[in-house]
């Protein structure tokens, strides 16, 4: 990480023990500078940071695989369905921008551990309920709990990995793409071996409570005289970063955006255009599954090769010219050559954890980082909800793909612009 310019303070470092170098020195903690010690943090840390990963979708993406036994089981209207679907962004969107402050009182590991907790017991309890609104409430308490975690996940990788950022993120993104894919394959299944819809929903709770271990010990440690020299040091180097105020922080926020509103919009609708051009409806599932399935080495990869280049035109060039030649090639010849469309297209999600990536390398400090992410991830989820709504009325009212497709390339010139601005290496802290 590059040092900060004059006049601008570090933030400190903290150790998995939510200890400053210099509370190590005065004989706080259990000296976790020595190597064996600081290794198996790191990896504890580490660990932590990909269990939450693999919870940041399930509980979305299963859903929707059962959202129809759902819909059914508890009655609910169209609208209420609609309402359904639309929630998760809605959550991001509401609940993300709150992470700040939260982050501000609670330690990471503590923040980590009620966001897992409040995503297991949700999904218990929106899987237990025969009331509509009851399974609405719950689902908002589960998503509370995804919502926090997406915003802390660059600043943990930040703080802990400064040095392996790339391979940090391209590790757990890639959690991420896999435990939405397992989800999403596995919930229905899951729901006919146990004979019901709630099974398949309530049984991604389990993977939310493996995920509170390892921030547990953490959680628990009780280090008072620690955590507020740590606190009180923290406040004295910490900057007020606005980047609601700021050209990089709209960037960003736009950037991120697009890319979900295309994401979203892809995964809700790309199986029906293979349906619509003659596809069997498993062959149409299989093809919008490749998506998903070939952007997890994209997620490995992605992050790598942004923290190498000097500036990020490249990627972003590479990745507009993908999702553009998929998009033409969905209209005009949706059956002809459907593999390399779907290769194409994942590529082009790559976006997702080439933003990702870009938070963490456009702020200078934790601080920096966790407001950067609430910004860009709660104002891009608004811009997200739009997608997949607005390309089902064009598909609705003009009975074809051509004016949805046509809605999707203007939101990757979007995309793109945006990303020629968060291109060029700058930091957030620098814009005030």
């Amino acid at each position: 990480m590059p040092p900060s310019p004059a006049g601008t303070p570090a933030a400190p470092t903290i150790t998995a023990d939510g200890l400053t170098p210099q509370d190590i020195k005065a004989g706080a903690g259990e000296h976790p500078t020595a190597p064996a010690s600081r290794a198996n943090g790191g990896l504890l840390v580490l660990a932590g940071i990909l269990l939450v990963a693999l919870n940041l979708r399930a509980a979305v993406t299963s859903l929707g695989a059962l959202l129809d036994e759902v819909r059914v089981g508890l009655a609910l209207s169209g609208t209420m369905a609609g309402f359904v679907t639309t929630l998760p962004t809605i959550a991001f969107a509401g609940l993300g921008a709150a992470t700040p402050w939260l982050v501000r009182r609670l330690s990471a590991a503590r923040l980590l551990v009620l966001g897992m907790l409040a995503l297991a017991v949700g999904q218990v309890l929106r899987a237990v309920t025969g009331s509509a609104v009851v399974f609405l409430l719950t689902s908002a308490l589960a998503l509370a709990g995804i919502a926090v975690a997406n915003i802390m996940m660059p600043m943990l990788v930040k703080q802990y990995f400064p040095h392996r950022a790339g391979l940090v993120t391209g590790a757990y993104t890639m959690a991420l793409v896999a435990g939405t894919t397992v989800a999403a394959a596995a919930a229905v299944p899951v729901a006919h071996a146990f004979g019901s819809w709630r099974a398949g929903l309530g049984v991604w709770a389990g993977l939310a409570v493996v995920a509170v271990l390892p921030w547990l010990p953490a959680a628990l440690r009780s280090r008072t005289a620690a955590r507020r020299a740590t606190r009180d040091a923290a406040a004295a180097a910490r900057v007020v970063v606005r980047p609601g105020r700021t050209r990089l922080g709209w960037a960003m926020a736009v950037y991120f955006g697009a890319q979900s509103l295309s994401g979203y919009a892809i995964m809700g609708w790309l199986a029906q255009l293979f349906r619509d051009a003659g596809f069997r409806p498993q062959d149409a599932g299989l093809l919008l599954a490749g998506v998903t399935a070939l952007g997890v080495p994209i997620a490995l990869l992605m992050p790598t090769l942004a923290g190498r280049l000097s500036s990020l035109r490249p990627l972003v060039f590479a990745l507009t010219a993908a999702s553009t030649l998929a998009y033409l090639g969905l209209a005009l010849a949706p059956r002809g050559a459907a593999v390399l469309w779907i290769v194409l297209l994942a590529f082009g999600q790559g976006a997702f954890p080439l933003i990702l990536t870009t938070i963490g390398l456009r702020a200078r400090t934790a601080d920096g980082t966790v407001a950067l992410s609430a910004f860009a991830q709660s104002t891009g989820y608004v811009i997200a909800a739009l997608g997949p709504l607005l390309v089902g009325i064009l598909y609705e009212s003009t009975g074809g793909w051509t004016a949805p497709l046509g809605f999707l390339l203007l939101a990757l010139a979007v995309q793109t612009g945006a990303g020629m601005v968060i291109a060029r290496p700058r930091y957030i802290e620098d814009e005030r």
